[in-house]
């Protein structure tokens, strides 16, 4: 970890900008606002605390030149596919201001004229968000979001690339009106936020990112007997058992592999390919990837190129592994390569023949590789689906619409997709099982995570 909060331009390598962690002071101050605001905040009538909510999607909106500008120089996403991202972002605000209240509305379990009972759904009080560099305002729109309409005080620690975007959110905030204390940015060291953790003033904590990191937050948030919901990562298959179009489905399974230069926990990972039509699928893809060329990420809203990877160590990783699957018989059928320019790119790639002795058999490929596997029979293709650590998404296609769904009821996943991937919008629950994490946000169940859900109950 540097000693500072710091943004390299990936597309050129170059320093952008230096952020100092805060101080052990400047933290226990945010802390005290934080737990200080919750009683009000709490307070206030679950329709104002929308009213602001829906203020900030707003401003989302106004403001989304400049907010897409500030990802596509710190993270390297193109500048169309940033412009995508903030307009989520707005709309998951608008969701939660317009959906929140009525999802926090007591739930009458018995009424008679005697008694009364209810579920309550009331805040918990000041929750921490450790979120990743990715998606750098998606992700902390359907952490806060949720949270503050439910009256929930806020705390936010975000990567140590994003420095910009974590200041534009935090600024967005104040104008939009969130209280002070009610919403605090921290740019804070792994040592301050287990500290932070372990203070009794925080309720839960919600963290996005490595299955590494998620394992060192939970048991941090166990050992303080803390509520944690953990987003981490993903190697979603994507089964094809038969289609009437595989170029055009292999064109749709990357654009979902390629989409932010494969550095999506739930992107397509694991391309698993009956064998009738594995070659024809195999063949477009390798085609369609090749043609893929490096693009500036401020200048591109069109998408049809790759641009560089968020960080140095990003592309070194996503080297080693490729070059840990050829070593152990996997085959490089196009890209694969660290271009030698400045910057941190590597060329978009297909990788067929991936043996159990690699680590891409097991681990996460966060980068433009499309993994493709070829099967023999629709057991097989189930088995080798489920035969991963992880439990993300999942998606399944088949002419055959009744065998595409029995497929997608034994795919051990948290969303599941039949002939078509699981959507990903503001209205419908995110989030894994097994080491993707556990928990949900977004949907009606986002905002159920970090509520006290209380039985109510009055005698007449």
């Amino acid at each position: 970890m540097s000693a500072k909060y710091r943004t390299e331009n990936p597309a050129t390598g170059e320093l952008v900008k230096e952020v100092p962690f805060a101080s052990d002071a400047e933290i226990t101050g945010a802390l005290e606002r934080a737990a200080s605001a919750a009683s009000e905040w709490r307070a206030t009538p679950v329709e104002e605390r929308a009213a602001i909510v829906q203020r900030v999607s707003e401003l989302f909106t106004a403001k989304r030149d400049e907010l897409a500008r500030i990802i596509a120089t710190e993270m390297g996403k193109p500048l169309g596919e940033s412009y995508g991202e903030v307009d989520f972002s707005a709309d998951i605000f608008r969701y939660f201001a317009e959906e929140g209240p009525g999802q926090l509305v007591d739930q009458v379990l018995s009424e008679t004229d005697t008694a009364r009972s209810v579920v309550q759904r009331r805040p918990l009080g000041t929750i921490l968000g450790v979120m990743p560099w990715n998606y750098p305002y998606y992700q902390v729109a359907r952490f806060a979001a949720p949270n503050l309409v439910a009256g929930n005080t806020v705390l936010l620690k975000h990567a140590e690339i994003c420095d910009e975007s974590a200041s534009a959110i935090a600024a967005i905030m104040r104008e939009a009106g969130v209280p002070e204390g009610v919403y605090e940015n921290l740019f804070a060291t792994h040592e301050q936020i287990s500290t932070v953790i372990a203070d009794d003033r925080v309720a839960g904590v919600s963290l996005t990112g490595s299955e590494r990191a998620g394992a060192i937050i939970a048991q941090q948030a166990g050992q303080a007997l803390k509520k944690v919901v953990l987003e981490l990562g993903g190697s979603d298959p994507f089964v094809v058992l038969s289609h009437d179009d595989i170029p055009a489905l292999a064109r749709d399974a990357a654009a979902i592999r390629f989409e932010n230069t494969g550095q999506a926990c739930n992107s397509n990972k694991r391309m698993i390919v009956m064998a009738d039509v594995y070659d024809e699928f195999v063949a477009e893809m390798v085609k369609l990837t090749g043609e893929l060329k490096p693009i500036d990420p401020l200048e591109n809203t069109d998408g049809g190129g790759f641009s560089p990877l968020s960080s140095e160590a990003a592309a070194n990783g996503l080297i080693s592994q490729l070059e840990d699957a050829t070593a152990n018989g996997a085959r490089l059928l196009v890209g694969g390569e660290r271009l030698d320019r400045d910057g941190f790119w590597v060329s978009p790639a297909v990788l067929v023949d991936v043996t159990p002795a690699a680590r891409a058999y097991r681990e996460e490929l966060f980068g433009p590789v499309a993994m493709i596997f070829r099967v023999e029979s629709e057991a097989e293709a189930l088995a080798l689906a489920n035969d991963t650590p992880y439990g993300l998404g999942a998606s399944v296609y088949s002419t055959d619409a009744a065998q595409a769904e029995r497929f997608g009821e034994q795919l051990e996943a948290g969303m599941v997709g039949v002939n078509s991937q699981a959507p990903e919008v503001s209205e419908m629950p995110f989030g894994g099982v097994k080491r993707s994490g556990y928990g949900r946000e977004l949907g009606p169940l986002g905002i159920d995570e970090f509520v006290n859900k209380r039985l109510f109950h009055v005698v007449k």
